[in-house]
């Protein structure tokens, strides 16, 4: 399987960062491929206005590395985890426009819209987060936000990872283990249990075998 990992950090060394990797390793000993990828690279620009931004044959206007990730990268994996820091009880700037400028290829103006829409449907999706807060509910504005994206994108969200830490490198220090947390999830990710359950979903009455 391939999963897409973003790390939505404008530190390449960072606690996100070694979050991600952690992530990426886990992924790769349990025979996965994973695409690790640093948002600042591919985004240099936030979602305009499509209808005065939209090139001639309808694609992105915006000259930047996020066409060539979000189609070629993105929409082929199978996984999709994004790593991000807490700012103001919320994802990174860099991660929001991640997410927001996938508009350009979801609305009906752009041709290839059924196409990105049938590939983004169904993902399995993962949280990386990294924070000095250790208040419970730091993340909850985070974690929110990427429900409602696997209910819209009917994906399975399966789960997160958290550590704590302000300057670089702070999570190789938490008694929690954060980045062996983070190496466990890449190894499990696929098969780990992730319920999201509506009212007339069939289920066991016995949630493990």
């Amino acid at each position: 399987m391939n999963v897409f990992v973003l790390c939505a950090s404008p530190r390449r060394n960072g606690n996100s960062a070694l979050l991600a990797h952690a992530a990426a390793e886990g992924l790769a000993e349990a025979g996965h491929k994973a695409d690790l990828c640093f948002a600042d690279d591919i985004v240099s620009a936030f979602l305009k206005d499509c209808r005065q931004c939209r090139r001639a044959d309808g694609s992105c206007g915006i000259g930047d590395g996020y066409a060539e990730a979000f189609l070629t990268r993105f929409l082929p994996a199978d996984g999709f985890i994004a790593a991000t820091p807490i700012y103001w009880y919320g994802m990174s700037a860099q991660l929001k426009a991640f997410f927001d400028r996938s508009f350009c290829y979801v609305a009906a103006s752009y041709p290839g819209s059924a196409d990105v829409v049938e590939k983004m449907i169904g993902k399995r999706l993962g949280l990386l987060l990294s924070s000095e807060e250790t208040f419970p509910t730091v993340s909850a504005g985070i974690v929110h936000q990427i429900q409602e994206y696997a209910r819209y994108t009917r994906a399975a969200f399966a789960g997160v990872v958290h550590g704590y830490g302000n300057a670089r490198g702070d999570v190789t220090r938490d008694p929690g283990a954060p980045l062996e947390a983070a190496r466990a999830f890449g190894r499990d990710f696929f098969s780990r249990h992730a319920s999201d359950y509506q009212i007339d979903t069939p289920r066991s009455g016995r949630m493990w075998a």
